[in-house]
């Protein structure tokens, strides 16, 4: 029996941050204007407390009310700047996993989801998606079972089966030890490339924005 064809990809837009400045009261904090294309990798570098993650909050709709902020997000011509986190469909990578521990590692899958499709169906997905990151048979795994890796490629999916139109990463690696970083970094820019998906990066490791093969904003300087 031959397995049938997946759908394509849906087409992406790159990100665009226009003019994007950040405020502390009156103190400016960070600005960026950037461009990001579809399948690239823009990684923000500084010391703490430059405003990295702040910036990286006020593209994903939470900037905190202690901060102001000016300027535009878009993807191609969609304004994101005013619209509520959930409806702009950026997908957050943390520095922690953040796996929900109620859930079996096929239901923290499943809850990433889309709407839509029968529980056959999701279940279908769920099963290709572990299969594709080395998980096959785990659906039914309790998350607290899973090694460190285990636990952030789980995470990576299922931002993944969420189908989002753009990545963020805030420090995704750091809580790695040094062979499940490398590990991890290869299939994160693997995914982002070969879903074409336009990707803000912050971190302080210089490595994680050389395995990104991308362009470099030192912020602080």
């Amino acid at each position: 029996m031959t397995q049938e064809p997946r759908p394509p990809m849906p087409e992406t837009s790159p990100l665009i941050l226009e003019r994007v400045a950040i405020f502390q009261g009156s103190h400016p904090l960070v600005a960026v204007d950037a461009r990001i294309a579809p399948g690239e990798v823009l990684t923000l570098m500084g010391p703490s407390g430059v405003g990295k993650s702040t910036l990286l909050a006020q593209v994903a709709g939470f900037l905190s009310p202690a901060f102001s902020a000016t300027g535009r997000i878009r993807l191609g011509d969609d304004d994101l700047t005013r619209r509520p986190p959930e409806r702009r469909r950026l997908g957050l990578l943390f520095q922690d996993p953040l796996l929900f521990p109620h859930l079996s590692v096929g239901g923290n899958l499943a809850f990433g989801m889309r709407p839509g499709g029968g529980r056959r169906e999701r279940r279908r997905l769920v099963g290709e998606a572990l299969a594709d990151i080395g998980l096959a048979g785990f659906a039914g795994r309790d998350p607290a079972t899973l090694s460190g890796g285990q636990r952030a490629r789980v995470a990576l999916m299922r931002v993944l089966l969420a189908e989002p139109r753009a990545m963020l990463l805030d420090e995704p690696f750091s809580k790695l030890d040094a062979a499940l970083r490398d590990e991890m970094r290869r299939l994160v820019f693997a995914r982002i490339r070969d879903r074409g998906l336009p990707t803000l990066m912050v971190t302080h490791d210089r490595e994680d924005a050389e395995a990104a093969d991308g362009r470099i904003i030192e912020l602080g300087n």
